[in-house]
């Protein structure tokens, strides 16, 4: 099977690698030559997204958002050089709606789509534990499995569009505990209790989370450089208020997240890591996060 990736980025890169260790033969493209030059030895560079389309069986796209996978595939027609009966497999995390008109654009050329965003950032991405949620037919689904597996958990949820739903309700989950989390320990903090005792017993207790355990840390050691950055989580947030408007609903944790973000990103910090979120709540408060002592987490 030969595999076209298209976006070299803090994603793309370890998930190239996991799948030039799996064996895999890969025609690599990026925006930026020097991000896919990385690749030179072991894998095919491309010049054009449409030159390492065209003799793919399998396409994966890791983009920032819709518009430039719309941009880079569709708009340019590069994705009319998809061949017959190979599978599109969009690993961005777009808008639903989009999916199902990339969907459309694909099938009429007699290919298969596939939309699959992943969830785990650069860490679970070099691990090879990303969950993986994806939305199309369950043949092509199983017909993906071989890559999904060497990326981490793949998970069926659904027709296409799925999956970025999926994708949007985790990241309501993530990017509105990011925000608990740092509530929390400024909290704490002011109040005199060290934090990273304070992580430590929120740990072994009902508030326990991933984004505690990790984000948590992050925000003790104050380490914002990116794993997700928080230009993307804004993004993430405003296509959640978008589909949720579409759908009637009123969702206001999430609007209050991304009021949060967007003030965050505003002032300069859209490139810090998404747990970066605490620095906006310290700039409100006119405080700083004291840092913790060592503490056991047993």
């Amino acid at each position: 099977m030969k595999i076209a990736f298209i976006g070299i980025g803090l994603m793309g890169r370890p998930m190239v690698t996991r799948l030039l260790d799996a064996g895999f033969e890969m025609h690599l493209w990026n925006r930026s030559p020097k991000k896919s030059a990385f690749f030179l030895e072991r894998a095919a560079i491309a010049s054009q997204p449409i030159e390492a389309i065209h003799e793919a069986d399998i396409v994966i796209t890791m983009l920032e958002n819709g518009d430039v996978v719309d941009d880079i595939i569709f708009k340019n027609n590069a994705f009319q050089s998809i061949k017959p009966n190979a599978l599109f497999i969009d690993m961005s995390s777009i808008p639903p709606s989009l999916a199902r008109k990339h969907a459309t654009l694909i099938e009429n050329q007699g290919a298969a789509y596939l939309d699959a965003p992943v969830s785990g950032g650069t860490i679970g991405a070099e691990q090879g534990a990303l969950s993986v949620m994806v939305g199309g037919t369950q043949n092509h689904f199983e017909k993906a499995l071989p890559i999904f597996s060497v990326l981490g958990k793949a998970t069926y949820i659904g027709k296409v569009g799925c999956g970025q739903l999926c994708k949007l309700a985790n990241q309501a989950v993530v990017g509105i505990t990011i925000g608990a989390v740092s509530e929390a320990l400024l909290l704490a903090s002011e109040g005199g209790a060290d934090p990273q005792a304070v992580r430590a017993a929120l740990s072994g207790g009902f508030a326990a989370s991933r984004i505690l355990e990790l984000h948590g840390q992050r925000m003790i050691d104050r380490d914002f450089k990116p794993g997700a950055t928080s230009r993307v989580q804004l993004k993430d947030l405003r296509t959640i208020l978008d589909e949720a408007r579409a759908e009637n609903l009123c969702l206001p944790l999430s609007q209050r997240c991304y009021e949060s973000y967007l003030s965050l990103v505003s002032n300069g910090h859209e490139n810090v890591d998404h747990s970066g979120l605490l620095l906006e709540l310290e700039q409100l408060n006119n405080t700083q996060l004291k840092q913790g002592k060592a503490v056991n987490d047993a």
